[in-house]
């Protein structure tokens, strides 16, 4: 009575044991097929909706190609840079400082930067930006001079003094130093006392300490949610536009109210959102990537590194020679 043939991977598996040394332990790969039924679902669902937004009749693709690069809608964009720029250069700074007092053995200084964390984590953006906006409401003059006299230096008008950019200004940042504080606190607490001993046994000064091990070590912890916060700073300054701030969503809003196309300018927005978090990405990785090389984990390759390898299989590039490193000995 004769068997039946094997199947195609039973022979395969057969003749890699047959042709395997005796010591030898024969490793087959694990197939993984509903990796490729999920991808393929995900991937139809793409295309699906990707699909139904470009043929859906009521979207005007004319009105998208339009306004993509308008000038003032580039210029709304143009301004959302700057504001992030400058609220992130600034709150890290106050960042740092805020940490440095979190962490000092003065309690007034512990106590201030709590409470300053405190206000600003605990009340809504929103409402900050809102606040900083009508300050002239509450205060309808800024004047320097000694208080409770009449001895008056300079007055000036608050709204000549804080308007609309410098509120938003104020409101982003001055939210921003608190999430950024304790962001350095916590990549200041991961590095080993250990550290600020050896350094204090070496003769090196608290500051200098402080600037020279401790933050470039803390560095490693702090970049990936910075960059996170980076990101979310960009986003985050659509909410300028409820004190009338000409960054990109406030410059959509007012064009759509002429055009009545709310949804192609929200789809124009989105485009520039999706473009420059997709842009920020970048030195986040290799920043990452950089302060990460002294963890001891084996990095993986860069996508740049991934397409590099899968044409060296294709061989579209040439592999790369093959490095012989000398022992001990000095011979290979």
């Amino acid at each position: 009575m004769s068997s039946a043939a094997p199947t195609a991977p039973t022979s395969r598996r057969a003749a890699a044991v047959a042709s395997a040394p005796d010591d030898d332990v024969v490793a087959i790969p694990l197939r993984h097929p509903w990796r490729w039924v999920v991808a393929t679902v995900l991937g139809l669902s793409l295309v699906w909706l990707i699909y139904s937004m470009w043929t859906n009749p009521n979207i005007s693709h004319q009105t998208v190609t339009k306004y993509l690069f308008n000038p003032r809608i580039v210029n709304g964009v143009l301004l959302s840079i700057l504001i992030t720029v400058i609220a992130m250069l600034v709150s890290t700074v106050l960042g740092v400082f805020l940490a440095i007092m979190r962490l000092a053995h003065n309690p007034v200084m512990n106590f201030f930067a709590w409470l300053y964390v405190w206000v600003f984590r605990g009340t809504p953006l929103l409402i900050q930006i809102v606040f900083w906006g009508y300050l002239g409401l509450l205060y309808q003059q800024i004047t320097l001079g000694v208080p409770f006299t009449d001895f008056t230096v300079f007055s000036v008008d608050t709204n000549t003094l804080v308007p609309a950019f410098t509120a938003g200004l104020l409101a982003l940042t001055l939210n921003q130093a608190a999430y950024s504080a304790e962001i350095i606190r916590g990549g200041m607490l991961s590095v080993d006392p250990g550290q600020t001993e050896a350094a204090a046994s070496l003769g090196m000064s608290p500051a200098y300490t402080l600037f020279k091990v401790i933050l470039p070590q803390a560095t490693r912890v702090i970049i990936p949610p910075m960059g996170n916060e980076t990101i979310s700073m960009l986003k985050q300054t659509s909410l300028l536009s409820v004190i009338a701030v000409l960054e990109v969503y406030t410059v959509a809003t007012q064009i759509s109210s002429q055009n009545l196309r709310q949804v192609e300018l929200l789809l124009v927005v989105s485009c520039w959102y999706l473009f420059l978090t997709s842009v920020l990405s970048v030195p986040q990785y290799y920043l990452e990537r950089h302060f990460g090389r002294g963890n001891g984990a084996a990095q993986a390759p860069t996508p740049l590194g991934r397409l590099a390898a899968l044409l060296r299989r294709a061989g579209v590039l040439k592999a790369r020679p093959a490095v012989v490193r000398p022992t001990e000995g000095g011979q290979p």
